[in-house]
């Protein structure tokens, strides 16, 4: 792995999975420093993550991470209902059953994985990358998973909005569950139904995590 492609993960990773916060600057000599790569290949990583959306510019502070807001939640969310649906009914019709067969029991035992604590939680959201993986691999459209890993990229932040909400992430499984076994029915028809309650639940419930944390903010 190239030094700017190891900057880019790290940096990638720790925004994701919020150990970067929004508002966090991300000084050049520090983070070269801290990651263990020279100036150049940080510099790479850091204006990568800036035509990602996950950093940008701000007079008098250099880089630093970007916020996640109300407005870009329901921009995704417009993006993300027809993409997915669209990935489920392909999945139904041309997936691998025996590997969704195989992530419907893993997802059977999420609310165990969930319960188990913070390790536990971090595997689930792996189960999920495993899942959104399987989808791509299944779909033969180059262009549909360009524009899947996109979008990806920006709502595995908004994932981590419900880390601390045990209740809320077993119910994601168990929505999730539904979409995994209509696709190993190859009902298409289905999995883009179940596919669009689950994203209307998880809108809702990103909305309320955010508007909460901005109220919270304020009164700080």
């Amino acid at each position: 792995m190239r030094a700017s492609e190891k900057a880019y993960q790290a940096l990638l990773d720790e925004i994701v999975d919020g150990t970067l916060t929004p508002g966090t600057v991300l000084a050049e000599v520090e983070q070269a420093a801290r990651i263990g790569v020279s100036r150049t290949p940080l510099r790479e990583a850091l204006s990568q993550l800036r035509k990602d959306g996950l950093i940008e510019p701000q007079a008098g502070r250099g880089l630093i991470v970007t916020d996640i807001s109300v407005d870009d939640i329901v921009e995704l969310y417009e993006l993300r209902q027809p993409l997915e649906q669209q990935a489920a009914r392909l999945a139904a019709a041309r997936g691998d059953t025996q590997i969704f067969g195989q992530l419907a029991n893993q997802f059977r035992e999420a609310a165990s994985l969930i319960d188990s604590g913070e390790a536990g939680i971090r595997a689930y959201y792996q189960l999920n990358e495993k899942l959104d993986l399987a989808i791509e691999d299944s779909l033969s459209s180059p262009y549909l998973v360009a524009a899947l890993k996109t979008l990806h990229l920006h709502l595995s932040r908004i994932r981590r909005l419900s880390r601390s909400n045990t209740d809320r992430l077993k119910a994601a499984a168990v929505e999730t569950l539904v979409i995994i076994e209509a696709i190993v029915d190859r009902n298409a028809d289905l999995a883009a139904s179940a596919t669009h309650l689950h994203l209307h639940q998880s809108l809702k419930f990103s909305l309320d995590a955010t508007q909460s944390r901005v109220a919270t903010n304020r009164v700080d």
